[in-house]
């Protein structure tokens, strides 16, 4: 393993600034919105879960375990916007429904990381989509090899994580969260949200992957989704 330095305490504490901000995009109720928007926004606050515990255990030194966890913090942010644009509504509906042993067997067959992203072609927004594609071009193959006990986790728990590994980690799972809010600003229809998250990106920009921060920054001023009947 590789203990923790002053420098990553301190992108730590940074991150911790950045989690509580971008969380405050996550409605105190789900009441009122369809299906569609409330398991999207349930879905976001998940990834933020997910956000929080990677740095909680990267603090503790298990870096193996906060790895891991970056790919599932993605994987909630790809859900999140293909319940949104790409689901049907009776997958909405039966998610948002009563919970029964029969509704959690159909949901066990819901469309997986792949297939949703090839299902969101042409009906997620644009800045969006890239996003979600750039993290998965860089990162999926190195994660999946830390989920499955692949060649990347046995060498790095045997011999020690490099410290530039750990801090691309963490400024990776801010990313992730960023798009998180992105998100949710933009479902929100709220222009105020989405001038936020401008906002917050130039505030904490030590705390993003550099190229990462550089692609968000050219899609943040986005326009509002307009609500239909259908969401």
């Amino acid at each position: 393993m590789t203990p923790t330095s002053d420098e990553l305490h301190q992108l730590l504490q940074r991150s911790a600034l950045l989690d509580t901000a971008l969380t405050r995009f996550v409605p105190n109720s789900f009441e009122g919105v369809s299906d569609r928007i409330a398991s999207s926004r349930i879905m976001c606050a998940v990834g933020f879960e997910h956000a929080e515990s990677v740095k909680i255990l990267i603090a503790n030194d298990n870096f193996t375990s906060a790895i891991s966890l970056l790919r599932l913090q993605y994987e909630a942010l790809v859900r999140a916007v293909w319940l949104q644009y790409a689901a049907s509504d009776k997958v909405t509906q039966r998610l948002m429904g009563e919970f029964t042993h029969e509704k959690a067997k159909q949901a066990d067959r819901l469309s997986m990381m792949t297939q949703m992203l090839q299902e969101l072609e042409g009906k997620a927004p644009t800045n969006i989509m890239n996003l979600l594609l750039q993290f998965k071009e860089h990162s999926w193959k190195p994660l999946s090899s830390y989920v499955h006990g692949g060649i990347h986790v046995l060498n790095r728990h045997h011999k020690g994580y490099p410290p530039v590994l750990i801090h691309q980690t963490v400024r990776a799972s801010n990313s992730v969260s960023l798009i998180l809010a992105m998100h949710l600003a933009q479902i929100s229809g709220e222009r105020r949200q989405i001038v936020q998250t401008s906002v917050l990106q130039v505030t904490f920009a030590d705390c993003l992957l550099e190229s990462h921060a550089q692609t968000v920054a050219k899609h943040l001023i986005i326009k509002p989704v307009k609500r239909t009947t259908e969401q």
